[in-house]
């Protein structure tokens, strides 16, 4: 009873308006003018609402099963997934030595963006491919590139990641998989790996697993980690496929959500592997596929959020309830649509300004890639290395909770299940658990990223901040924006100066601050999208082009969000200033 329509105007929107794409000096965003990509926007807005959208609930309901140590996927995902590759849509900005159509990064999350909030479960099996994609395309050999990115650009061949083991998540370095050298040069992989996504189905012909495992010399914890390409079915020196390897489906979890997508327990009984990299460092060429991986869940966040705002706007415009207190909206009617009344308004608002919001900063961030990678901006890549946690764990944690919020405005519908609202809570609980749980991105954002280069992009983004807010002075219109958003990038400085002053004594009094560190500049950040989406608007207002009623919406729904969410900055700050001595008070024991 879903459905879900492309925002193909806000994408545009950002790609125009705010980021300027066509003015810009990365390397092929001169080829991005307004028609070309509206084009491709309302393409891929065609297949997935018509197409991926209504195999949603159908994957849910059917999830995957394991029949003889194959995965058959749910209903219509093959034929999907056929339609998916015919339109060349896995291949949109890889490298065209492969076969890919080499746009731009941006382009290829504009899109992403669409299949996910179509079918997040369904995404997974090409998003993932993409990412071990990546990782081989960075530090495989010239001839690793040749026998197996032209299939996995196509999809015929898919990619997964394999770190967790049972009894190790986070913390690789406890990992037991081995890597026997053999004579030839290959590995032999064997060890258990848990929690696979897309580990096994009947998607694609062959499936290549990136996985993580010890080879002798290496040394204790992570240190001692190398990455082992170990195809599904070995590959012939002609190409072809050849024997199957030494692995299996243990099992397929019974998760929450995502029940389209099969996350498997792979075992490895002596499998075949060929080294990715260099040896005993494999942790440096997995992150290559872990930080785009994080960047791809930090999208699912708000996605999900977008296609669950998307139905509960329908809802409350649809369903009649009360009268509004100021007087009867539909006078003819029994009642009038729930939509009238404030706090209705305010929880669609709560999720309309944090899904645009959070929309603008991952394009923002899939810019500063593009910079980083088609013209070696080292300052790009820092900045994005800066916000990666931010985008990942903020943009996941208010994700799910504006898709509980979507599901709050149906009231008692939301909880039943015909309704299809719970899927949207279901599927977006694990985008604040997979690819690093929140707690880790908080952690790795305060102890590493604010440091960094000894804190030079963190200062670059502060200067960032105070420079928007300087060239906007002469504006009276924006100071409804500016005025919060220097306050709160002040807020953010104050917590930054916190931890540097009471962090070395003591490093719980940064750690126990750290996730509410991540919040607060998760929202400083959507605060300064707002302010560069304000003067967007207004500017194209007084150029008397575009669409005026949206370009006024877009400024209403942005000062919604500097009165009613940007102050939470506060709020953590003073959490921050805290300490850790409430946090850590009670032994262990206590609990």
């Amino acid at each position: 009873m879903t459905r879900y329509t492309a925002p193909v105007q806000d994408m545009q929107f950002l790609l125009h308006d705010v980021l300027n794409v066509t003015g810009s000096d990365i390397p092929g965003y001169a080829d991005l003018d307004a028609g070309f990509t509206s084009a491709v926007l309302e393409e891929a807005g065609k297949l997935a609402s018509q197409v991926l959208e209504p195999l949603n609930a159908v994957g849910d309901r059917e999830g995957c099963v394991l029949e003889n140590g194959v995965v058959r996927t749910p209903r219509g995902f093959d034929a999907a997934f056929r339609q998916l590759k015919e339109g060349g849509w896995p291949a949109l900005d890889c490298d065209p030595e492969y076969g890919g159509q080499g746009l731009p990064y941006l382009m290829g999350t504009a899109v992403g963006e669409m299949f996910v909030s179509a079918n997040m479960a369904f995404n997974m099996y090409q998003g993932l491919t993409h990412g071990a994609y990546s990782a081989i395309h960075v530090h495989g050999t010239a001839a690793q590139k040749a026998t197996y990115l032209p299939k996995m650009v196509s999809c015929d061949w898919t990619g997964t990641m394999n770190l967790t083991e049972p009894h190790c998540g986070t913390d690789l370095g406890l990992m037991r998989t081995k890597a026997e050298p053999q004579a030839d040069g290959s590995y032999k992989i064997t060890g258990q790996k848990i929690f696979i996504s897309a580990g096994e189905h009947d998607l694609a012909e062959n499936i290549i697993h990136l996985v993580l495992a010890k080879a002798p010399g290496g040394g204790e914890g992570t240190k001692g980690v190398s990455l082992f390409i170990v195809p599904k079915f070995l590959v012939n020196a002609d190409g072809s496929l050849g024997a199957r390897n030494a692995l299996s489906v243990g099992k397929i979890e019974e998760k929450m959500g995502i029940h389209g997508n099969a996350t498997c327990v792979m075992n490895y009984d002596g499998a075949t592997g060929y080294l990715l990299g260099e040896l005993h460092k494999g942790m440096r060429a997995m992150f290559t596929m872990m930080n785009e991986a994080r960047i791809g869940v930090g999208l699912q966040g708000y996605a999900v959020a977008e296609a669950a705002y998307q139905n509960a706007l329908d809802y409350a415009k649809d369903r009649l309830q009360g009268r509004a207190v100021t007087g009867a909206q539909n006078p003819t009617g029994p009642a009038d649509p729930l939509i009238v009344h404030p706090d209705i308004r305010r929880n669609l608002m709560d999720q309309k300004s944090f899904v645009e919001g959070a929309r603008a900063l991952t394009f923002w961030g899939a810019s500063l890639i593009d910079a980083s990678h088609r013209k070696g901006d080292a300052a790009a890549e820092g900045l994005v290395s800066l916000l990666t946690p931010v985008i990942k764990g903020f943009q996941t944690d208010k994700g799910f909770e504006m898709a509980v919020a979507a599901q709050q405005v149906y009231g008692g519908h939301g909880y039943i299940e015909e309704w299809g609202m719970s899927q949207f809570a279901r599927d977006a609980r694990i985008a604040m658990i997979y690819e690093g749980a929140n707690g880790i991105q908080a952690l790795d954002l305060v102890a590493r990223k604010l440091a960094a280069d000894g804190g030079k992009h963190i200062m670059g983004f502060f200067e960032m901040v105070k420079t928007f807010v300087k060239d906007t002075e002469g504006d009276e219109r924006m100071k409804g924006f500016t005025d919060p958003l220097k306050q709160a990038s002040k807020d953010m400085q104050a917590a930054g100066m916190y931890f540097m002053q009471n962090g070395m004594k003591n490093p719980n009094n940064a750690l126990a601050g750290s996730y509410d560190f991540m919040h607060l500049m998760g929202h400083v950040c959507l605060g300064l999208m707002w302010a560069r989406m304000a003067k967007a608007a207004y500017a194209a207002l007084d150029q008397g082009g575009g669409d005026t009623d949206f370009l006024q919406a877009k400024i209403a729904t942005g000062r919604y969000y500097m009165a009613r969410h940007l102050p939470a900055v506060g709020m953590h700050l003073a959490r921050i200033q805290t300490g850790a001595e409430t946090v850590m008070a009670l032994d262990a024991a206590a609990f």
